[in-house]
């Protein structure tokens, strides 16, 4: 049984995470029910209409970025802070529960953006034109 690879381009990891970004956050504005279904009732829909226009607006900002030439490194900082302030609500509200035990499937996605933008060669670019 092989290990998952994880992309170490950022162009890639930024059109991936991206992706992942606009689907996720088209999810509860497309059709509320069934994300509700998997994530429980919200007593807010506003909160949630919100949360996935940012979450839309995060992705369709890292896919435009991704093939500039500093591009990778912008969809990076928006990467990880989508991702960071997804992991921390997640780990924050399970156990307090104010949110359902499935947000740490949302968790271990963002863990994995993290690494996989951690590990990308964007982060490693120390010496490259920055002009």
């Amino acid at each position: 049984m092989g290990r998952a690879r994880v992309p170490d381009r950022p162009d890639t990891v930024a059109v991936a995470h991206g992706l992942f970004n606009v689907v996720g956050g088209l999810w509860p504005l497309v059709h509320l029910r069934s994300f509700e279904w998997v994530f429980g009732p919200k007593s807010d829909d506003w909160l949630q209409m919100t949360t996935g226009g940012l979450l839309v607006s995060a992705g369709v900002a890292q896919l435009a970025a991704a093939p500039g030439p500093q591009g990778p490194v912008q969809a990076r900082r928006i990467g990880l802070g989508t991702a960071t302030t997804l992991l921390a609500i997640d780990l924050i509200y399970v156990p307090k529960g104010r949110i359902r035990p499935t947000y740490l499937l949302d968790a271990a996605m963002q863990t994995g953006w993290i690494a996989a933008w951690l590990r990308s060669a964007c982060g490693k670019s120390a010496g490259s034109d920055t002009r």
